[in-house]
């Protein structure tokens, strides 16, 4: 019943992040104006903004106009509510509490840890469907996602420790992607990777940083060479890397410990 209730709440999140994603590249504001079709600028209506189910009922067009509605909006509800799920389920699971924490109700570590959780899913998708659309990664979206991240890992564990975690994970992250930059004078990576990079480092600390550099990369070389050998991408041609960093850095978020203690345990 309750992770029922967080897909849900996840959905109506996951329609924002549409609204959010889409006013970006606007002059409208984020929380301002009524919801329009694309494409006859139609207002919608409320039954027609029920995450995913109106999609579906609409048969993913516009009632007004007929015209096709992008599958961004679906998918990325869809991606939102899974996120949001499994999260919930992995701190129920495994987010054990440090000691100091209120155990019984309200167990505000619980609390707290899906608002990290939650925080960084959304930030995450932002990132990894405006790259993928665009190439970019805004400033507008990365330095919030800076001081959430703060934040939050401070509230979580305020201690001289975190910081020097989250000190060094701004070095692995940020200062990694900084140093392809220097090098190649921009021509390997574009500056909002060097702020993603802070974002991860802020998020996830050391070394769990690590962890997201080299699932990104994994991922990266992947999909890199099948584009190639199916004939969609050269050698030459730019490649969206936050779309690889913004997944793989959720994923660390939630499995860097085990990954790093099975690394760990092979190499022993």
């Amino acid at each position: 019943m309750e992770i029922a209730f967080i897909f849900i709440f996840g959905l109506l999140v996951g329609s924002f992040l549409n609204v959010v994603i889409c006013r970006l590249k606007t002059p409208l504001a984020i929380i301002q104006g009524r919801s329009h079709c694309p494409h006859c600028q139609q207002v919608l209506k409320w039954y027609e903004l029920l995450p995913l189910v109106s999609f579906i009922i609409q048969a993913g067009k516009c009632r007004q106009c007929g015209r096709k509605i992008s599958w961004q909006y679906p998918l990325v509800e869809l991606a939102t509510a899974l996120c949001f799920a499994l999260s919930y389920w992995w701190a129920i699971n495994y987010g054990a509490a440090p000691a100091g924490w209120w155990l019984k109700f309200p167990n505000w570590f619980l609390i707290v840890s899906l608002i990290k959780y939650f925080g960084a899913a959304a930030f995450l998708l932002v990132i990894f469907v405006y790259d993928l659309k665009h190439y970019l990664i805004l400033d507008i979206v990365t330095v919030p996602a800076m001081i959430f991240a703060l934040v939050i890992n401070l509230s979580l564990n305020p201690s001289w420790a975190m910081l020097e975690s989250l000190g060094f994970g701004i070095l692995a992250g940020g200062g990694f992607f900084l140093f392809q930059y220097l090098v190649s004078q921009g021509k390997w990576i574009g500056g909002g990777d060097i702020r993603l990079g802070v974002v991860l480092g802020l998020l996830l600390g050391w070394p769990a940083v690590l962890v997201a550099l080299a699932l990104a990369y994994m991922a990266g070389a992947l999909v890199g060479v099948a584009l190639i050998l199916t004939g969609q991408k050269k050698m030459s041609s730019q490649v969206p890397f936050g779309t690889f960093l913004a997944p793989a850095g959720f994923a660390a978020l939630l499995w860097a410990g085990p990954i790093l203690n099975y690394y760990l345990s092979v190499w022993r």
